[in-house]
């Protein structure tokens, strides 16, 4: 008798519309598990039958469920799950990854609009020296660019490189002008004492010093956005637990065993659930907040001396000063020039002056036509698209405090309906207490057991961490890339401890030090330490600036054959 009740309370369920069909067979669970394929309908059973096989979907009713099925299902749940965390934080990523392609676009413009202009001015104020000049302004601003794109170029030593590949061309025309110009072999030596000299006065260090203030803080913005989008792909790949695994398919799926395709959950329980399979993705929280706050801070403090658009967009000014400057000194610099490399030694004259005019000429055209090719539309300036990208972030700065409610109100649960499932029948409402979020809250949560938070959330949290203190200008590498943010080590004067791992890839840092408290942030280049000044009298000759690097390579490769040659010879003569 009581079997046979059993099946007259099935009967009535398939009947009330949860199971259309007929009363014997589970024939719109088959639809849906064909639907949403979740595994081949071999797996279902004809017609209902006892479950005592079954681990989560238990029930005294018979079920159209078999274990094989509950398997499917436990792997159909987590699917769902995954697919909606990624689509609920899709918008999130995509306007960071979108911000920060056009942040690169807008540094390569803006970058090839200030070498253009400084060309321009140069042409105009010095076309003697313009069109020789136009290598050099290339070389400065490309390095920059690789400086603001994560290189680990030293800001102090590509500006003194730039400035003293400028000083041949200022001594040659504009100081000591003759019939023709110096010879190669001089052009270096006048290159080399350029450090000793300091024609251009304070300029040099003037630029370099505000190249580093507003590059710390375009590569720490590009920095803290692909941060954000590494915090995202983490929490969208998050590894659930087998206890939420387990929830979740006792959630979504343990009613279509009873032939409930179409109920959802209660909203309490669905809390309950999402709460506790997220409960690690929700300490995320307030460190997400401060991290949009920091950016906010960030981009406040980007006016200036930290604006790089108004930086680059400047240089040209701070050339003009610095050629202005070794003019009105000219005589010390020749006669200091001429104590250190003796009287200047002209190349064989030649009448270019007429050809040489006329290419400035054209070459002043052709600038000034680049460099309205290359004009920006007002929307297209740093300050704006900082401006709109963070109007559009905050309101995403509550999103992992919010996402298991909002998961359950927009997706999950059920809303106004007179019934739902609250875990092992339909009812009328979710009686069980309802936790919060995170998680100290989830031990006396009655649907999911949480054991502690997930270690990779941890290392991301740790993360976020780190660069909001960066962000906040409370700390700046003493030494090292700004890559470090994404390990997140150091000490109390910069590199963080503590709650760094090999996987982070932490490591030391060397010692040393640079004059700008501000060029801290970047890797010394092995140029630095040694000595800049130069005392020597005769050069050898090149043929431009860029030879003594060349130069220098060939001289350490010689010198490493004749090492090995001479041990070699020891070894001779030993035997």
């Amino acid at each position: 008798m009581g079997d046979l009740w059993v099946n007259y309370v099935f009967f009535l369920a398939c009947c009330s519309g949860l199971c259309s069909g007929s009363p014997n067979r589970c024939d719109e669970v088959r639809k849906v598990f064909q639907l949403r394929q979740i595994g081949p309908n071999q797996l279902l059973p004809l017609s209902p039958r006892p479950g005592p096989d079954l681990q989560v979907c238990m029930s005294k009713n018979l079920t159209c469920c078999t274990k094989k099925m509950e398997e499917k299902y436990q792997v159909a749940a987590r699917r769902d799950i995954q697919n909606l965390l990624q689509t609920s934080s899709s918008g999130l990523k995509f306007l960071i990854s979108r911000n920060v392609a056009a942040f690169h676009d807008t540094f390569e413009v803006l970058m090839r609009q200030a070498e253009n202009h400084t060309n321009v001015v140069l042409q105009e104020s010095y076309r003697d020296l313009a069109d020789r000049a136009v290598g050099p302004v290339q070389e400065l601003f490309t390095d920059i660019s690789l400086f603001l794109l994560g290189s680990d170029l030293n800001v102090d030593d590509l500006v003194q490189r730039f400035f003293d590949s400028l000083f041949p061309l200022v001594y040659n025309h504009l100081i000591n002008p003759g019939l023709s110009d110096i010879s190669a072999g001089y052009a270096e030596c006048v290159r080399s004492s350029s450090r000793d000299v300091r024609p251009f006065g304070g300029v040099p260090s003037l630029l370099a010093d505000q190249v580093a203030r507003s590059g710390v803080s375009g590569k720490l913005l590009l920095q803290a956005l692909h941060l954000g989008i590494e915090v995202i792909n983490t929490t969208d790949h998050l590894q659930l637990s087998r206890e939420c695994r387990r929830a979740l398919l006792k959630m979504h799926y343990c009613p279509h065993c009873q032939g409930l395709t179409q109920s959802k959950p209660c909203m309490g329980y669905c809390l309950n659930v999402m709460r506790g399979c997220l409960a690690s993705m929700a300490e995320i929280d307030g460190h997400w907040r401060e991290f949009v706050h920091s950016l906010e801070g960030l981009s406040a403090r980007m006016h200036g001396p930290q604006d790089l658009e108004q930086v680059l967009l400047g240089v040209h000014t701070l050339l003009h000063d610095a050629v202005e400057h070794a003019q009105k000194n000219g005589p010390r610099l020749s006669a200091q020039v001429h104590k250190l490399c003796g009287p200047p030694s002209r190349r064989a004259a030649q009448s270019l002056s007429i050809q040489h005019s006329s290419s400035s000429s054209s070459s002043s055209s052709r600038a000034s036509a680049r460099l309205k090719a290359l004009g920006r539309a007002p929307g297209d300036s740093l300050a704006v698209r900082r401006r709109d990208f963070l109007n559009s972030l905050r309101l995403y700065r509550t999103f992992y405090g919010g996402l298991a409610d909002q998961l359950c109100v927009s997706e999950l649960a059920s809303g106004d309906a007179l019934t739902c499932w609250n875990g092992t029948d339909i009812v009328q409402s979710y009686t069980l207490r309802v936790v919060g979020n995170g998680i100290k809250a989830q031990s006396a949560n009655p649907e999911v057991k949480v054991k502690g938070a997930d270690p990779v959330i941890n290392q991301i949290i740790d993360k976020l961490k780190h660069i909001n203190q960066l962000l906040q200008g409370k700390s700046i590498p003493k030494l090292g890339s700004l890559d470090q943010i994404e390990t997140g080590s150091g000490d109390t004067e910069g590199r963080y401890s503590g709650d760094c791992d090999d996987e982070d890839g932490c490591g030391g840092s060397g010692g040393g030090e640079v004059k700008r408290k501000v060029s801290r942030v970047f890797k010394l280049s092995p140029d630095v330490t040694g000595d800049h000044k130069h005392h020597h009298h005769h050069y050898p000759p090149a043929d431009d600036s860029e030879e003594q690097g060349r130069s220098r390579s060939r001289g350490l490769g010689g010198a490493i054959w004749v090492l090995i040659l001479s041990c070699f010879l020891h070894l001779l003569l030993a035997l």
